[in-house]
């Protein structure tokens, strides 16, 4: 048998061609995610385009919805992908929009979700301890932000999974009567509780982890978070509530991707990527400090998504490798 020898640098191209071949998995392929309106959130959906990008896919420009109709969205075929599904709050979004008949949840991306009701220290520490508590006229009278006697909780934007919630634990506990359930612009509310909070005067919230609040007023230190008396979710939904001892009434919940299962059978490498990033939850709460702090475009968080990419570099490239070896 006769042995032909290549010159070296044609031999170099032949076998660097599969790896090249496979380095761009995605080409060709436009991914349309979804995201929800909160500016909170796009962070970590902007270190995802970039691995997607990294990986050949083409991102289309995201749709902005609430949360329910995200997953609706997703359900009717209208995108391919979120990573703002937290697995227990949004249960009945995810079933209600076709469930694993159409959508997977992949990964994990950011764990150790929390929310729950939160009062200042001072109240707290003079006994307030429980959300029940509130059922006492005079107890709720301290959080009267309006003069109507009942207790003002600033609470959930309408069309959230916190709504739900919050409003089958004020009938289960028994606190119609004494306690308001004030909606709206969320940003707006907690301005009003920081006023109120900087004057001295007790204040009482919803608010959830990761988020810039808990950064500006901090459990344990300005404020605690309300234990209830006992666990009762909405439908008769499950799942662990308690917290550091403390039972906060909504499940401790990690938040993640949700794709269509078509997308993610005829894209092995996007699949992968979704199944290992994971970014950690006090660095979207740092992110969110920055947006309030005013780093509030579109270019500053472009510019925080690619510092957190550049301070974990080796971390990030591990979730390509992975991906580029699912799609051979």
């Amino acid at each position: 048998m006769k042995y032909f020898k290549l010159p070296l640098a044609l031999f170099l191209s032949v076998a660097a061609t599969p790896l090249l071949a496979n380095d761009k998995p995605g080409e060709g392929v436009t991914v349309r995610p979804i995201l929800p309106t909160q500016i909170e959130e796009f962070f970590q959906h902007r270190v995802l385009f970039h691995a997607l990008e990294d990986l050949g896919y083409s991102v289309a420009e995201p749709e902005e919805v609430e949360y329910q109709t995200i997953h609706m969205a997703l359900g009717a075929g209208d995108g391919d992908f979120t990573a703002v599904n937290w697995r227990s709050l949004h249960e009945s979004f995810y079933q209600d929009a076709g469930g694993d008949e159409v959508l997977s949840k992949v990964g994990t991306l950011i764990e150790g979700a929390l929310q729950g009701y939160l009062i200042d220290k001072k109240t707290y520490d003079s006994g307030v301890t429980d959300l029940s508590q509130l059922k006492d006229p005079e107890i709720a009278k301290k959080f009267d932000a309006d003069g109507d006697g009942k207790a003002d909780l600033a609470g959930c934007i309408p069309g959230w999974g916190c709504e739900r919630v919050i409003e089958h634990e004020l009938d289960e506990y028994g606190l119609r009567d004494t306690v308001t359930h004030n909606q709206g612009a969320y940003q707006a509310m907690i301005a009003d509780v920081m006023a109120r909070y900087q004057n001295g005067e007790p204040v009482l919230y919803y608010t959830w982890t990761p988020y810039w609040v808990s950064g500006a007023l901090v459990p344990g230190k300005d404020v605690e978070w309300l234990s209830v008396p006992y666990t009762s979710l909405p439908d008769g939904a499950t799942g662990n509530t308690t917290f550091d001892g403390k039972n906060l009434g909504f499940a401790v919940d990690s938040i993640g991707v949700v794709a269509r299962n078509d997308f993610l059978e005829a894209n092995p490498a996007a699949k992968k990527l979704f199944e290992v990033a994971k970014i950690d939850i006090n660095d979207i709460s740092a992110e969110n400090k920055l947006i309030t702090d005013g780093e509030n475009s579109s270019a500053d968080i472009e510019r925080h998504a690619t510092d957190w990419i550049a301070a974990h570099q080796a971390e990030y490239d591990s979730w390509l490798a992975d991906a580029r070896t699912a799609a051979e």
